[in-house]
């Protein structure tokens, strides 16, 4: 029987505090209830702990500062919980024996013990800005087919700067931008780059460090962010002009030129709260998205002409070949003041959370097209395995 490894990071279980609970009342000190570092965190969890907290805290109109959700830190935003690991498991069972693999510093060990036929890879990996390479580069040195994207399309796409670097050599439109490193380069003047402007830390995913607050209308909040921005994640910070037009999401799925979009994700932006900017961010995706009152900003299939959504489609596959995305990716758009479709990210490692109350786009465009979460899981699969000989035989409906 086949043997099919599982590679995964866990999501350690949160630190929350309820929704609604006060911190604190305007002009009292004593009335925090959430413990606080007297001096600013010296190391990265904290800082990134830190400004988590800041960012959950949102002004009422009482006076009182409102958390709506605390995170000891959004270090582990990436990882998969418990349950998306099992569906997956799950899923995969139909192929043969499944081994799950922590990407944990005992991954070769086990790798090298289990030797599983192929590896479903979903770890996002843990420090740098290789770590979703460090799987798949493990993997071929001890021979191991596995699932996905290859080390240098996962280290290219989590680097934002390489990856628009690429799409223009290629000709594929993705919004102007430049890369700081320091607060100082900030005071510099960028000619060719018009406010607003759209400020993110370069080597993150699942919406780490992006806020409203990265929506720049002025050089003063631009400065502000960015600075906020280098000391929170110690990493350079994309500024990119900040397109007008609709957003969507693009599931591919295939290879080659077997590959294909799944339908369209259009992002609704008038289901967030009165006043909330046009940003799918943190506060859209942690903090206003909760399973007692979910967002409904999704719509899929997008209600676009046909006209636009070929041209969405036909962006987002010649996205997914220059950067040589493998089975699966996901590719976010947004169209520009002319109504030409702008890749803004690459994610050749896609969120894949199974309940269909979550707002996870690639399942969501899936069952759009028909495809159960399973049937999905073992495409990416036979996919893989097609690619690269490795024959599998299903056991199970």
């Amino acid at each position: 029987m086949t043997q099919i490894g599982i590679a995964f990071n866990l999501k350690p279980e949160p630190l929350t505090t309820p929704v609604g609970a006060t911190l604190a009342t305007a002009g009292d000190e004593t009335a925090d209830p959430i413990q606080r570092d007297e001096e600013p965190p010296s190391n990265e969890a904290g800082r990134v702990r830190a400004a988590r907290e800041r960012s959950a805290v949102m002004d009422q109109p009482d006076g009182a500062l409102l958390v709506q959700e605390v995170s000891a830190d959004d270090e582990f935003a990436e990882w998969d919980t418990a349950e998306t690991i099992d569906a997956v498991a799950d899923a995969l069972g139909a192929y043969g024996t499944v081994t799950r693999l922590e990407a944990t510093p005992e991954f070769p060990e086990q790798l090298r013990a289990e030797r599983p036929d192929i590896v479903f890879n979903m770890a996002e990996g843990s420090g740098g800005k290789n770590r979703e390479a460090h799987v798949p580069a493990i993997c071929e040195f001890f021979g191991v087919p596995y699932t996905g994207s290859d080390p240098l399309t996962l280290s290219l796409c989590l680097d934002k700067s390489r990856t628009k670097e690429i799409l223009s050599h290629y000709g594929v439109a993705t919004p102007s931008f430049v890369v700081v490193e320091s607060g100082d380069a900030v005071s510099g003047r960028w000619p060719a780059l018009r406010y607003p402007l759209f400020v993110k830390p370069i080597h993150e995913g699942s919406s780490k460090g992006i806020t409203e607050r990265n929506l720049c209308q002025t050089p003063d909040d631009l400065a502000a962010q960015v600075e906020f921005l280098l000391e929170t994640y110690a990493q350079p910070v994309l500024i990119e002009e900040f397109l007008p037009g609709a957003e969507f999401t693009c599931a591919v799925l295939g290879n080659g030129r077997g590959a294909r979009v799944l339908p369209i994700v259009g992002m609704n932006f008038d289901a967030l709260p009165e006043g909330a900017l046009p940003v799918y961010g943190f506060e859209a995706k942690w903090l206003w998205d909760r399973p007692d009152a979910p967002l409904r900003i999704f719509d899929c299939p997008a209600a676009i002409p046909d006209a636009l959504r070929r041209t969405i489609e036909s962006t987002t596959l010649r996205a997914y070949e220059a950067l040589g995305c493998r089975d699966w990716s996901r590719v976010d758009l947004r169209l520009d003041a002319a109504g030409i479709p702008n890749v803004i990210e690459v994610n050749p490692l896609p969120g894949i959370l199974p309940n269909p109350e979550d707002n996870s786009c690639f399942p969501k465009a899936a069952r759009a097209a028909g495809i159960s979460y399973g049937a999905l899981i073992q495409t990416c699969l036979t996919l893989a395995a097609e690619r690269q000989g490795v024959r599998l035989r299903r056991v199970r409906a």
